[in-house]
């Protein structure tokens, strides 16, 4: 993730011995034959400056706190702060029951499809993850588009009725 290669599927770990014992017993069965243009693009990334990586840290620390600001100010959220990852986990649980133009919102998924088909903002279902009561939302846009779906969100939520 340090060097903008999500979703590759190639990674490292450090860990004391009797923990990398432990996970290289499942990591088989997960994982298997990274390819070779990946392999040799993390070479050259664990190879380079790390300068870059330090100020996508920056950007993504400061995307971060716009995120965080602008959800917990929406009464009806609770917001968790992240500490190694680019997604917000949103408790949005308060939404159901409510209703958006004679629509009852029964879960926090009907809320993410109402953001989608109505008001054009992508987020994923936190039941996805087995939390149901949440929404995850990525901040791994520009500050920007970041500003405009929150806009959205809030604007989603004031259109709410109980």
């Amino acid at each position: 993730k340090g060097f903008a290669m999500t979703g590759w599927r190639l990674g490292y770990m450090g860990a004391p011995l009797w923990l990398a014992k432990g996970c290289s017993k499942i990591q088989s069965q997960f994982t298997s034959g990274a390819n070779s243009f990946s392999q040799k693009a993390a070479v050259s990334a664990l190879n380079s400056s790390k300068e870059d990586v330090f100020k996508m840290r920056n950007v993504f620390a400061s995307r971060k706190k716009l995120v965080l600001g602008q959800l917990t100010e929406i009464n009806e959220f609770e917001v968790n702060d992240p500490q190694g990852a680019f997604y917000i986990f949103v408790n949005a649980s308060k939404l159901v029951g409510k209703s958006h133009e004679s629509k009852i919102l029964d879960s926090v998924d009907d809320f993410c499809d109402l953001l989608l088909e109505k008001y054009g903002v992508a987020v994923v279902p936190g039941s996805a993850f087995g939390a149901p009561q949440c929404f995850r939302i990525s901040y791994a846009a520009s500050e920007k588009e970041l500003e405009e779906a929150i806009r959205r969100i809030k604007t989603a939520v004031e259109h709410l009725s109980t």
